[in-house]
């Protein structure tokens, strides 16, 4: 066949001169390859044999060949599948009939959009989570200790010759399982110690601490004074609420049952007492018909729920120092007593902290990443043998025709690419210009040529006669 093909393409080169000597030496190349490729693979496939047929056992060797090809990169891709990666790479139906194998990779994307479904509504629900504060409450063991120093005479200093006292005030939580341990002062907004005004004057009876932006945190605060007798204190600590807390009008408070809270929590016990006694306007949803009590807090008889908030703020109040009273004793027997006191203190959950770390992570994304390309290049190496395959056994099935049909598809291919007009195989045979539109081409083509001739003289003819 394929030198019936070769003799034919001679006969075309030697009757059509139009035939260039580089479609010849193609077509001669291509005749080559056709002829060598068969005996070629037959060779590969078996050294031993000699005979020059491509019987029924080579087209099968080559066959169980390229599919024991395909087979290997599929035992690689299931190690790769099995790590839980994220991919979105499937493998064709040919391939899955070729080897049955596949479908468990197939079984395995499936399960995985199902898992990568449930990891993004979790990150979702996670991140909804992080923007509502998460608080868990904790004891604060608060301790109050002092010592006193009495005086002595043979002291050179003038600290020794005065008697004094110190008081200290720590604090820690119980039960704390975090690693980095918070500072005693984070949890206040303010310290206050009041001694006794008789015996240290109006102006030296307060110790104050008060938080500000450049406020170093520490484990407790100290109080040195001068004096040889019991004092009585009084210790008033701001707890530092984060968000901020506040403690209702007492009118609100009996009414919504809250004593101190955050401004959103209000909001929401308000219209929790609105829904629950029906005060909505049954015509003007944005509109509140006030109760009594209500008339009596807001003092209007109807109002707009979103005016609350604006008319929350004279009922607002700041939160309740924590008080606590204690005497400073310059008794010797009591100098190794302290008191304790358990303050209910709000924490950030340890949880949220790991939430935010989840989020932000990356390590996993670029494991995950790298496996992906691993798939992709996999998947592409077996869809370059499956194109190889069938290249290979259409080509063994019928070597002509599939031949024929290749070089038509390269001559498109270059048609498109030169942007070349028309069909030059065909219109270098005389048949091509037999055909019955040659006839219409020919007058159309005269009767163009005439028309602008024609022009020609009658734009002569006018310039001569101007």
């Amino acid at each position: 066949i394929a030198l019936f093909w070769l003799k034919f393409d001679l006969f075309d080169l030697m009757n059509f001169p139009s035939v260039t000597i580089f479609e010849f030496v193609v077509r001669l190349l291509l005749w080559l390859w056709a002829s060598v490729t068969p005996l070629l693979l037959y060779f590969s496939v078996n050294n031993q044999c000699v005979n020059l047929q491509l019987t029924h056992s080579l087209i099968k060797n080559v066959q169980e060949k390229k599919i024991t090809a395909i087979r290997k990169p599929f035992q690689a891709l299931r190690t790769c599948v099995c790590v839980c990666v994220c991919v979105c790479v499937c493998v064709c139906v040919q391939i899955r009939e070729l080897v049955p194998e596949s479908q468990a990779y197939m079984d395995l994307l499936a399960f995985e959009r199902k898992l990568d479904q449930t990891i993004m509504r979790k990150r979702v629900d996670i991140q909804e989570a992080l923007k509502r504060p998460m608080k868990q409450k904790r004891k604060l063991r608060l301790y109050i200790s002092n010592t006193f120093n009495p005086a002595r005479p043979d002291a050179d200093d003038s600290d020794g010759s005065i008697a004094s006292w110190e008081l200290r005030v720590e604090g820690k939580l119980l039960d704390d399982p975090g690693k980095q341990k918070k500072k005693f002062s984070s949890f206040f907004k303010s310290l206050v110690i009041e001694l006794d005004k008789d015996l240290y004057g109006p102006d030296n009876h307060l110790v104050e601490w008060h938080r500000t932006p450049t406020t170093q945190e520490t484990d407790g605060f100290q109080v040195k004074r001068p004096g040889d007798v019991s004092v009585r204190c009084t210790l008033l600590l701001m707890l530092d609420y984060q968000p901020p807390q506040f403690k209702l009008d007492p009118r609100l408070a009996r009414l919504l049952g809250i004593h101190t809270q955050t401004r959103s929590c209000i909001i929401q016990a308000l219209w929790q007492y609105v829904k629950t006694n029906k005060l909505q306007d049954s015509h003007d949803k944005e509109y509140i018909n006030c109760d009594k009590y209500f008339q009596q807090i807001f003092d209007c008889p109807r109002l707009k729920f979103s005016e609350i908030p604006q008319r929350l703020t004279n009922l607002l109040l700041p939160p309740d120092p924590i008080v606590i009273n204690h005497v400073i004793s310059v008794d010797p027997n009591d100098q190794k007593k302290t008191a304790c006191y358990d303050i209910d203190v709000e924490v950030e959950d340890p949880l949220k902290s790991q939430m935010s770390s989840f989020l932000l992570s990356t390590a996993n994304q670029q494991e995950i990443a790298s496996l992906d390309n691993k798939i992709h290049e996999t998947i592409e190496s077996i869809n370059q043998l499956k194109i190889q395959r069938d290249f290979m056994l259409s080509f063994s099935r019928d070597p002509k025709g599939y031949i024929q049909d290749w070089l038509k598809s390269q001559s498109r291919d270059l048609k498109l690419m030169t942007d070349v007009v028309g069909n030059p195989e065909e219109e270098r045979r005389a048949a091509f210009y037999h055909e019955p539109w040659s006839q219409e081409a020919v007058s159309r083509y005269f009767y163009c040529k005439i028309q602008q001739r024609r022009q020609e003289l009658e734009q002569a003819l006018a310039v001569r006669n101007t």
